[in-house]
């Protein structure tokens, strides 16, 4: 039996798809990157807001109408176990975000029963641990990896459902996770990501404080890795030890993802995020990380938000020119704490204020690039055009998510490879130049 997977969402669930893969591989199943050449497809589901919902039930019929056995895992079960199997009968299995390692019983079971059996996997209380007897099988393979040091969150801010679908925080056990790193690297990956809910908190279930700053000083030890890049930080966790960890080890790249969310008081109070000022922060990552590029992330149009307070956020990203940033609309959730909020904002104001936020960030963006033309830049290798022309990302880019670097070489370079690029011409998200 072949078996096919499509993924959505985040780079956590990637890891979670590629841990699914692993663990069929493992026992004896047949893995085909194409989903027309399969007899099962996994659907791996996204959850977080309405669109990525939509997404993921489209993936699901589509698999369905072409004639696949489909398993729905992920979030989307979780979040709607029951309302999903009436709305779409033919599904023939669903697991859920604890359970994701009961995909080859399932797999096998499906291959044996030669009626429709429909087979359901979601435990009722979320926990997510990581399954470290299982090897991935990477569905892309490049210059960079992901790796997942943690799963589940302790906070519950407004808008999320992540707590009520992935349990509470649960680490990694750190030489885990360096073996991980390690095997990475003997593949030839020459950067890995580090991705949780939250990874600031790193360490705290098992070791009693945050650890991501020690995580940090061993990995920046593995030979034949080039650079070390955090995601998904928590701000009130971005303590002086881990700024300094990051300042000081030479393989961890001066990059900060920073999700503040908005910046006014009352609106973070309501969102239970932080409200601390967030320009001090700012201002000692770029005091004490020379060259820090921060990327950040914003929501408006959340229930109850002014136009006055979003106009001190639009005050706030003009201050701060953040050097990446995504904006996001407001999305009403169940099992929020702000889905029966009063005073929602309506979608043409939350609309207004997006597409205001993002051609100030736009234009911050654009003049940001135009500085580093003249200057020289460490970038790594990720592929090439068809044309030949090289594509890279700097320090300062995020594989997926931020922008790339199209440069030309005199001279054979390789994936994975980090050269020197000297910047010539610059376009909104996008940097043009030689190596040197």
């Amino acid at each position: 039996m072949k078996i096919a997977l499509l993924n959505h969402g985040c780079a956590k669930n990637l890891v979670d798809a590629e841990l699914m893969l692993g663990a069929l591989a493992q026992n004896g199943h047949e893995i085909t990157l194409d989903e027309n050449n399969a007899d099962v497809v996994i659907v791996n589901t996204c959850s977080f807001i309405h669109d990525a919902e939509a997404e993921s039930v489209q993936t699901i019929l589509q698999m369905i109408n072409d004639g696949k056995k489909v398993i729905v895992t992920g979030c989307l079960p979780k979040k709607h176990k029951t309302d999903l199997k009436k709305a779409i009968p033919e599904i023939s299995a669903m697991i859920g975000t604890s359970d994701l390692m009961e995909i080859v019983e399932i797999v096998n079971e499906l291959a044996s029963e030669k009626t429709e059996k429909y087979i359901q996997k979601i435990s009722e209380k979320p926990e997510y641990i990581y399954p470290e007897n299982v090897e991935r099988q990477q569905i892309t393979m490049g210059a960079s990896s992901y790796i997942k040091i943690a799963d589940g969150c302790n906070y519950h801010c407004g808008y999320c459902i992540i707590p009520n679908l992935r349990g509470v925080y649960h680490s990694r056990p750190m030489e885990n996770i360096i073996e991980e790193a390690k095997s990475l690297v003997k593949k030839g990956v020459t950067e890995i990501d580090l991705i949780a809910q939250d990874t600031t908190s790193y360490g705290i279930d098992i070791y009693g404080k945050t650890s991501l700053a020690k995580l940090l000083e061993e990995l920046n030890k593995i030979e034949g890795l080039s650079w070390i890049r955090i995601m998904y930080a928590y701000p009130s966790q971005m303590n002086d030890e881990l700024i300094s960890a990051i300042a000081r080890l030479d393989k961890v790249v001066k990059y900060v993802d920073l999700p503040l969310q908005h910046s006014h008081p009352e609106i973070l109070r309501a969102m239970r995020r932080p409200d601390f000022d967030y320009e001090v922060l700012i201002g000692k990552l770029r005091d004490k990380i020379p060259n820090v590029v921060i990327r950040t992330a914003f929501i408006v149009g959340y229930p109850g938000e002014t136009d006055e307070q979003f106009e001190y956020l639009y005050e706030f990203v003009k201050k701060m020119r953040f050097d990446r940033m995504g904006v996001f609309e407001y999305s009403k959730e169940k099992n929020t704490a702000s889905y029966s909020m009063d005073n929602h904002v309506p979608k043409k104001i939350k609309h207004s204020r997006y597409k205001k936020l993002m051609e100030l960030q736009q234009q911050i963006s654009y003049e940001i690039n135009q500085s580093k033309i003249g200057k020289e830049i460490p970038c790594i290798v990720e592929g090439f055009t068809d044309d030949g022309v090289i594509i890279m990302r700097s320090y300062g880019d995020a594989p997926e998510i931020d922008g790339l670097v199209y440069a030309k070489s005199d001279r054979p370079v390789v994936p994975g490879d980090v050269e020197i690029v000297l910047i010539d011409r610059a376009d909104e998200y996008d940097l043009f130049g030689k190596i040197i």
